[in-house]
């Protein structure tokens, strides 16, 4: 079994409303994102002894994660201020993000763990809040 991972960055603003220190207040952050897969080598054809081709990952992880949250409002669409919010901001044709869960980095590894699920094996999912924070997520064993 071997394991790849790449890198990525985007930019978002969000808000912990309810949040007893600053985080409650809207500020953004430069997240950085790193995707691990793990698998087996590919056998025969152009990508023989690679898990997967990085442009492939690279490219899944654009469409699904990084286009959609980049300079986004994150919102938890299941609080009423933050929805608020982001109703304004559809107003005024900005762009936002619904997660079904807060926008802690925890519960956004998890989210963008389960969301890249679909597309590729997954190992696990590492995002960073700021240049010294960051989560870790991937799956325990069953």
């Amino acid at each position: 079994m071997f394991k790849i991972a790449k890198e990525f960055q985007f930019d978002a603003c969000h808000m912990l409303d309810g949040h007893n220190k600053k985080c409650h207040n809207l500020h953004g952050h430069t997240y950085k994102l790193l995707v691990e897969i793990s698998g087996n080598l590919i056998a025969d054809g152009s990508s023989a002894d690679m898990v997967m081709d990085y442009a492939d990952l690279k490219a899944t992880v654009t469409q699904h994660i990084v286009d959609p949250l980049d300079h986004a409002y994150l919102y938890n669409q299941n609080n009423e201020n933050e929805c608020r919010i982001a109703a304004l901001l559809h107003e005024m044709n900005r762009k936002t993000f619904a997660f079904p869960c807060r926008t802690t980095a925890e519960a956004m590894s998890k989210f963008i763990f389960d969301c890249l699920s679909q597309y590729l094996p997954v190992s696990m999912i590492k995002l960073w809040e700021t240049p010294t924070s960051y989560c870790e997520y991937h799956r325990g064993e069953k």
